[in-house]
């Protein structure tokens, strides 16, 4: 879960000060991917290394790597101060030139210097590699490599790679043979298993990139510096970029917020592609293990509907505040076309509907916040089309090797659209047969390629690590695919309208909800020196409670718990004192009564209790107000879990600010789990 970037300007003159720039600044917009290390590598100048080159193995100059442990900024520091001490002149242009770089979630190896990206092949950095995924046989290359001469200097997978290209570059000229940059890469690519994302930087083959990728995302990005008014054809087929010889910017990235403020235009690479970039010309091959000669590839490039805007805080101090305040914004967009005169229209299900509807079940299948938020639409989807409705952990189910049968619709849950374990998962129910249904934030993903239909549920780029308006939008989405899905039975058909207006006027109650702000800061305070939390729930909002208490969880770095109220007898009762704060979940909805109940209990026992509830039932769920109070608005009950996780998010986000955490880069973990 590491982010890649990759810079290669041609026949457009850009000073060496700019490429760094424009380097660094990818690397901030993928800091949120991983942010304990990171590093690039540019070209030095010929005249800097001219003495050494007289024993270099290529003409070509020698590539600078420059790597730091740390924060992004901890390399900029680093990166100007080296530069000042070897008097590298920021202000030479290149007509051409190729960078990488690389920001890290370490996985193999502490993080330190060594163990960051780029990697290299050795002496003279003949191969350098950034990596993004995992090496699954890297412990056999590296006993086969080293029995060959290699010495190794990190504890890293990755560096297998690089040392690997060089090994069958070095093999090819002992023989006398020519060998090309895409035929090393595709030997390299031979010999490796397991998940990953590639660029390939080499001295022998000066201003050329070669990307390739199984199983993590790449994304090409393409801006031409001409006029295209007259050539609307220049962005539908990539393969028109080998034939124009225009001034072009070519960029590579783990994500498409890394070059919304370059271009709109972009190409996601897909598994087992290779993108060779030479003399300002994109090639396209598809790599076959059974094939010697890789095929061509013709691919149109996409148009990103993102803004600039959209990854940046503006007026706000952290990406997470932003975005759990967007989230009237993005519902609305999320519902934008969806919903028509009393109907939901769901484009990417319209063929496949008939299949679902006649399921032997639906299976939903996610981790982390995306399981919950499929969790809270559970129970109506289940009402509101009579089928039975299972949820998965993705990893226990393959773990498990759980039942996955041809009569199942099976709908996988990922804001990302990269999450190694429901990939994995997702490539099971395909091989049993499921129709699979794809719902996910991101244009392009792996997800959204791979999954017989979907939803893209257009919440926006997503920064901040904790999940927050996708996972608001996403309960949406899997609303409005129950009412889709039960539009056929004339007797919800009441109820769906009911559950229609509900959504219409959701953005408006979630604004109000925002109102809490202050409310939720001034609770904060005064739970900022204790070490545990509760959260009960059950029904619509059992998720509730299981995604608050993972917010507070994971950027708060404060132990909470979200817990099936029906199960409080059964174990948990035993933890509640006076000092251990217990948020109780009891807005209007079939289980109001029984969680009155269970705030009775608790109260009882002189549980120090924080009661969610519905306006105007202060006094029935807390009489005497003995508990601390959070009003919210009263909503369709199977949306009422929209509107009580926001109090929740609030909380989470100001416990963090207050304890003097970083909220949008929690301790040991990154946005974007795409290995497992």
């Amino acid at each position: 879960m590491c982010g890649i970037f990759a810079y290669l300007n041609y026949n457009v003159e850009r000073e060496r000060r700019y490429i760094l720039e424009v380097l660094l600044n990818g690397l901030r917009r993928l800091e949120y991917r991983g942010y304990d290390s990171s590093g690039i590598a540019i070209d030095s100048d010929l005249d800097a290394v001219e003495v050494s080159l007289k024993e270099a193995p290529y003409e070509s100059a020698f590539p600078l790597v420059f790597r730091q442990e740390g924060k992004i900024e901890s390399l900029v520091g680093s990166v100007y101060a080296e530069v000042d001490a070897m008097d590298l002149n920021l202000e030479k242009p290149f007509s051409v030139h190729a960078g990488i770089a690389h920001t890290r979630w370490a996985t193999h190896g502490v993080p330190s210097p060594r163990n960051s990206h780029p990697q290299s092949s050795g002496a003279w950095n003949e191969f350098i590699v950034v990596h993004n995924g995992i090496i699954t046989n890297y412990e056999v290359l590296k006993e086969t490599l080293i029995r060959n001469g290699f010495n190794f200097e990190s504890e890293t997978d990755t560096e297998v790679i690089p040392k690997l290209a060089k090994f069958v570059f070095d093999k090819a000229h002992e023989a006398g043979q020519t060998v090309t940059f895409s035929q090393v890469v595709f030997e390299v690519m031979r010999q490796l298993e397991g998940a990953y994302a590639l660029i390939f930087k080499s001295p022998h083959y000066p201003n050329e990139l070669i990307a390739c990728k199984r199983g993590s995302t790449l994304i090409l990005g393409v801006k031409e510096l001409t006029d295209i008014s007259n050539s609307g054809a220049l962005f539908h087929d990539v393969k028109a970029l080998t034939t124009n010889g225009q001034p072009k910017e070519l960029f590579f990235s783990s994500d498409l917020c890394a070059i919304v403020e370059h271009t709109k235009n972009y190409l996601a690479i897909e598994d087992s592609e290779v993108v060779h970039i030479k003399d300002g010309c994109v090639s396209v091959l598809k790599f076959d293990y059974d094939k010697e000669k890789p095929a061509s590839v013709q691919r149109a490039l996409s148009v990103l509907e993102m803004e600039v805007e959209q990854i940046k805080k503006g007026n706000y101090d952290h990406f997470m505040q932003k975005e759990i305040h967007e989230q009237p914004h993005s519902l609305t967009t999320t519902m934008r076309g969806r919903l028509k005169h009393n109907s939901v229209l769901l484009g990417g299900l319209k063929e496949h509907m008939k299949t679902i509807r006649h399921s032997r079940r639906i299976v939903f299948i996610g981790c982390g916040t995306s399981y919950n938020a499929a969790l809270a639409a559970r129970p109506i989807l289940e009402e509101l089309s009579s089928i039975p409705v299972t949820m998965e952990i993705a990893s226990d189910l393959l773990d498990r090797q759980g039942p996955i049968y041809r009569e199942d619709t099976a709908v996988f849950v990922s804001q990302s659209g990269e999450t190694a374990d429901t990939l994995l998962a997702l490539e099971y129910a395909l091989e049993n047969g499921a129709l699979c249904v794809g719902i996910t934030n991101t244009v392009g993903s792996t997800l959204a390629r791979k999954t017989h239909c979907g939803i893209h549920i257009n919440a926006g780029c997503e920064i901040g690590v904790a999940s927050t308006k996708a996972y608001t939008s996403q309960i949406v989405v899997m609303v409005m695919m129950a009412l889709a899905i039960g539009a056929d039975r004339i007797s919800t058909q009441a109820r769906r309208e009911d559950i229609i207006n509900g959504l219409s006027d959701l953005p408006n109650q979630v604004s109000e909800v925002l109102k809490l702000d202050r409310e939720m800061k001034d609770l904060a305070e005064s739970l900022i020196n204790l070490e545990s939390l509760l959260v009960f729930g059950r029904g619509y909002n059992y998720a509730t409670a299981l995604e608050g208490a993972l917010k507070v969880k994971e950027v708060a770095l404060m132990h909470s718990e979200g817990m099936l109220a029906g199960e409080m007898k059964h174990g948990p009762l035993a933890l509640v004192d006076e000092t251990l704060p217990i948020i109780v979940v009891a807005t209007r909805d079939s289980c109001f009564s029984k969680q009155q109940s269970v705030i009775q209990q608790l109260h009882a026992r002189k549980g120090r209790l924080i009661v969610l509830c519905s306006k105007g039932d202060a006094q029935s769920v807390c009489p005497g107000r003995s508990c601390r109070i959070i009003e919210v608005p009263q909503v369709a009950d199977c949306l009422q879990p929209v509107v009580n996780i926001i109090p929740l998010q609030l909380l989470a986000y100001h416990l963090t600010v207050l304890r003097g955490y970083n909220v949008d880069q929690p301790r040991n973990l990154a946005k974007s789990v795409t290995t497992q």
